[in-house]
């Protein structure tokens, strides 16, 4: 499976239940990324892909049943309880750190970086997406 996910430079992803940021060209990268493929979320996230309700497919239980082709994006999920399952993992850093009580806690040890690329944002003047293979 492949998971996405926003964090900042201290690997924060949330803060009182809420996303730290949003960048709506992260989104379109996102797609452009999978031009065939539909992208599962859970509900949480579903206000930020409104531009694209065709292109993804909403989970209530994301993760767990999600397969080995499943692209899921994730906001409020503790990915490292399915480490086992996430063969790709891509990151998409803020060039920031925000106030964050929810993290990534990913044992990244066994993930391999492949590749990174830096793009403006709408919203932020560089964002980073980083590709890691198991």
């Amino acid at each position: 499976m492949t998971v996405i996910i926003c964090m900042d430079n201290k690997n924060g992803m949330m803060f009182n239940n809420r996303r730290q940021s949003r960048d709506k060209f992260l989104i379109i990268d996102i797609m452009k990324m999978f031009p065939d493929k539909k992208i599962s979320i859970n509900s949480f996230s579903l206000n930020l892909f409104s531009d694209f309700t065709d292109r993804i497919k909403l989970e209530k239980f994301l993760l767990e049943k999600s397969n080995e082709n499943d692209i899921c994006f994730v906001e409020n999920i503790d990915i490292s309880k399915y480490s086992d399952k996430i063969t790709k993992l891509i990151v998409y850093r803020w060039d920031r750190e925000y106030p964050s009580d929810f993290k990534c806690t990913l044992d990244m040890s066994n993930y391999m970086l492949v590749s990174s690329v830096e793009f403006c944002g709408y919203s932020h003047k560089k964002i980073t997406r980083e590709e890691y293979t198991k």
